[in-house]
């Protein structure tokens, strides 16, 4: 997909249901799972809060509870679903194995666990702090990625793999992002008052480290199992551990 065919609202869902219809012609068997997860329902905040509640409730009461919060979040906070349909388009954007929409969107674990972020950040913003951190708690223990509630998180984001990703709370975390397996962000421990602050169109590679009051410019990247405690400028890359500056655009002439 090319970044001009973002689409949103209706025409996003009906495309996924015409890449479902494809799906079960060419595999009967599988059809009846993708029937119950995508025709099913009539539009994406029903199937999105019907696949929240089954991949993080480990009960019929749990995936009850989990799917009735993510509707109520979802439902009061429609760009909520704007920005999960912006996520899911960045996934079929970013990775070149994937040809739709469909697969991310039913077996991609660090899409869902980034919409189950928002739902928790909803929760936490109207001060529904232990539904929020039980969000938290199950999507570490389901899908392997702990983001914190308070974090806040811009769209069209994606999160590769997304197993062993510690995101802490207050990180700021832009548009266009990608952070890859075993990412960290958070606070250090003689720093507490503030959380990195992630910038626009970063690439965060896997095993990075990053922590403490800094600010990771935008379209900075950081290479894999980099260690990084210090601010990155705009589109420079910060590799190693201690981590050290790369690539860094030529400053601007002097007029």
């Amino acid at each position: 997909m090319a970044r001009a065919a973002i689409v949103s609202g209706d025409g996003l869902w009906q495309e996924i249901r015409r890449e479902a219809q494809r799906a079960i012609a060419a595999d009967p068997v599988f059809g009846a799972t993708l029937a119950d997860s995508i025709l099913a329902h009539r539009d994406l905040a029903a199937a999105l809060s019907d696949l929240i509640g089954r991949r993080l409730g480990g009960n019929a009461g749990e995936r009850t509870q989990f799917t009735k919060l993510s509707s109520d979040a979802f439902c009061d906070q429609p760009n909520l679903i704007e920005a999960a349909s912006q996520d899911l388009q960045a996934v079929a954007i970013s990775d070149p194995a994937i040809a739709g929409l469909l697969t991310p969107l039913l077996h991609f674990k660090g899409y869902v666990a980034l919409q189950a972020w928002r739902v928790s950040n909803w929760l936490w913003r109207r001060g529904h702090i232990d539904p929020a951190l039980l969000f938290q708690n199950e999507s570490s223990n389901a899908l392997q990625v702990s983001i914190h509630p308070s974090a806040n998180i811009g769209s069209c984001v994606y999160l590769d793999h997304a197993t062993g990703i510690v995101i802490g709370s207050n990180v700021v975390i832009g548009d266009d992002v990608t952070i890859l397996q075993n990412v960290s962000i958070g606070r250090r421990d003689e720093l507490p008052t503030r959380s990195p602050r992630i910038g626009r169109g970063v690439y965060i590679g896997a095993g990075a480290t990053i922590l403490g009051d800094i600010r990771i410019g935008d379209f900075a990247k950081i290479g894999a199992s980099s260690v990084v405690t210090s601010d990155v400028p705009d589109g420079c890359t910060a590799v190693g551990n201690p981590a050290r500056l790369t690539n860094c655009p030529e400053p601007a002439l002097s007029p």
